[in-house]
């Protein structure tokens, strides 16, 4: 959930630190902190908030140096406080430490350390680490670090420098995202690489159980029983302008904006047209798909809610059975699996840390294991045994919503592409892929719109809980829209399947409560006028989201939003969007952080 960020080279360390930490703050945002080792001393500022009362405390202090680590935290262990906040320090001050991750064995190190004579003066886990490698420290900070790691359980990604043993970051990695940077003057270690794009985009993906030694020009990487290890360099296709606001107020509102191209580059040379069939490269060869006979799809969030409008999709295109489960109850399951089972794991980050480890346990029982990431190169693409991008681009709003489009475009996609193994025919293959094209400019004809969303908004922002409603494909949608008003306004709200209401949730509606209800021309249009009529009955304010021209929904609904006509099984791909907008529009309204929602962060790598 924490962001790291270390650099060791030519230039100074903290404009590079303070530009990463800035990169990195969708990660966390209770606390920052630096540590740069200037000759025979280490400077250190920290302090609770963002990462801007952090420049505000080192305005016009002297903090010179080229090698320094860097942390923007989202408390696990230990509450938001100067204290909490990293780096973190031995009994000497003399070694500083950075850390991403939770150290689950740590009330009993802490023990053996007090009783060895070692100070605390933190309540984090992190703390730990630090007197565990001042325990072990001889000469060599990297074998103190080793040593120390070989009595941790839980997830780290770590950054270490000392006095003692100067001029080098020792790191290490295991359930918590970490990466190298090799740049011409210098070399870096970062959470991500959206901390880095400035400087370089040529970058080594760490794996589990590895520690490595960074230098200036120099890199050094072993496993945990001081092996050597080997690793490819990758190179990053992202663009600087993607992790920059580009004149818009939030990162949200411009994420939203990019639907279209997001669209566009989920689809672009996947499409085969004539054949109505989709190419999907990391799928092509894997014979073992054909004998699949039930799918189980892993989310946590709003990648669970793809999953679940996936599930729809493929039972009813390509005619096989699914199972949606939250990853974080998944691998506490007596799992029945066999090899006509197989796994697909929803990720934007690819680092989610309980669908991680409901992979790896799924993968001890040898099944067929497939990701749908965002990001190249991250924990859940390099787990799987195959995969495909969504190629969104960096996401960086706390609050999801061009990483869940494209989620649900590359699963319309999957559903073809096995859809046409089986019993699809060309002409619906065709047809879905069709729709598909055009859906970019749907989109954009919707945000075209967005004052009219925005003008609702206002007239709803006074309300303090709401309900969202759909069937079927949008059924996932209602979930979703109720989350995103909850993410980033702080309103309650729950979502539903229409059906359902009449089984408890309608002694909620009143005067006060309103509902938002998603109702599409399509096969369940019918029933869901039903429950607009119920609520009407029940004198519930009531906001729709329908299908162009439909002169019934005028009639029937206190406000309404219309969007343009498509397949139904594409429509929670429209749908989506002004109840993105409308949620946005709340939360401004408001004066909410919708960038960095409160007690949130982008990135969950811890459990």
């Amino acid at each position: 959930m924490c962001g790291i960020i270390g650099y060791i080279g030519k230039k100074q360390a903290l404009p590079i630190l303070i530009e990463g930490l800035k990169r990195l703050e969708y990660r966390g945002y209770d606390s920052a902190g630096i540590a740069i080792q200037n000759k025979d001393r280490i400077l250190f500022q920290k302090c609770k908030g963002k990462i801007r009362d952090l420049e505000n405390k080192i305005t016009g202090k002297n903090l010179s140096g080229f090698l320094g680590i860097g942390h923007t935290r989202w408390a696990t262990h230990g509450e938001p406080s100067d204290k909490n906040a990293h780096p973190l320090w031995d009994c000497k001050k003399r070694i500083f430490l950075v850390h991403n991750g939770i150290i689950e064995n740590a009330d009993l190190l802490k023990k053996r350390l007090l009783k060895k004579g070692h100070r605390f003066s933190s309540g984090t886990d992190t703390e730990i680490l630090a007197h565990l490698i001042e325990q072990y420290f001889t000469k060599s900070l990297g074998e103190a670090v080793r040593l120390a790691l070989k009595e941790v359980i839980g997830a780290y990604a770590i950054a270490v420098i000392s006095l003692d043993d100067p001029q080098k970051i020792v790191f290490a990695r295991h359930s918590s995202p970490l990466l190298v940077g090799l740049g011409n003057d210098g070399n870096f270690i970062a959470s991500d690489a959206s901390a880095i794009l400035a400087h370089t985009r040529e970058v080594i993906y760490l794996d589990d159980g590895e520690i490595g030694i960074l230098t200036s020009n120099d890199f050094n990487i072993l496993d945990l029983n001081n092996a050597k290890v080997d690793k490819k360099t990758s190179y990053l296709d992202w663009d600087l302008s993607q992790i920059e606001k580009g004149g818009h107020q939030h990162f949200m509102l411009k994420e939203i904006l990019e639907t279209p191209a997001t669209i566009e580059n989920a689809l672009r040379g996947r499409m085969l047209m004539e054949e109505g069939m989709v190419k999907l490269g990391g799928l092509e060869n894997l014979k073992q798909l054909d004998q699949i006979e039930r799918l189980i799809i892993l989310g946590m969030g709003t990648a669970l809610l793809a999953g679940k409008v996936g599930e729809y999709m493929l039972e009813e295109y390509a005619g096989i059975p699914v199972e949606v489960e939250d990853a974080s109850e998944f691998r506490y399951k007596k799992l029945l699996l066999d090899q006509k089972t197989a796994i697909l794991a929803i990720s934007q980050s690819g680092e989610t840390a309980d669908t991680l480890f409901a992979l790896k346990e799924a993968k001890r029982k040898g099944i067929l294991t497939l990701g749908i990431v965002n990001v190249v190169g991250s924990s859940i693409a390099r787990e799987v045994d195959a995969g495909i991008y969504n190629h969104a681009g960096p996401e960086i709003g706390v609050a999801s919503t061009k990483a869940f489009i494209s989620q649900l475009v590359v699963l319309v996609l999957l559903t073809v592409f096995l859809g046409r193994k089986k019993e699809m025919s060309l002409v619906m293959g065709r047809r879905i892929l069709e729709e598909l094209e055009k859906l970019p400019g749907l989109a954009a004809q919707i945000l075209a719109k967005k004052a009219g969303i925005k003008k609702i908004a206002k007239q709803y922002s006074m309300f303090h809980n709401f309900l969202y409603l759909g069937r079927k494909y949008n059924y996932p949608v209602a979930l979703e829209g109720a989350l995103k008003l909850k993410e980033i306004s702080y309103l309650h709200a729950e979502g539903y399947p229409a059906g359902e209401i009449k089984h408890g949730p309608i002694a909620l509606i009143d005067k006060n409560c309103p509902t938002c209800l998603i109702i599409p021309k399509d096969s369940v249009y019918e029933k869901m006028i039903l429950a607009l009529e119920e609520i009407r009955s029940r004198k519930g304010k009531t906001f729709v989201v329908g299908t162009g021209g439909d002169q019934n929904l005028r009639k029937l609904a206190n406000d309404y939003f219309f969007i343009p006509k498509t397949l139904e099984m594409l429509t929670p791909i429209l749908s989506v969007i002004p109840l993105q907008l409308f949620a946005y529009y709340i939360a401004l309204l408001k004066g909410c952080d919708i960038d960095k929602p409160r007690n949130l962060a982008k990135s969950v790598t811890v459990e």
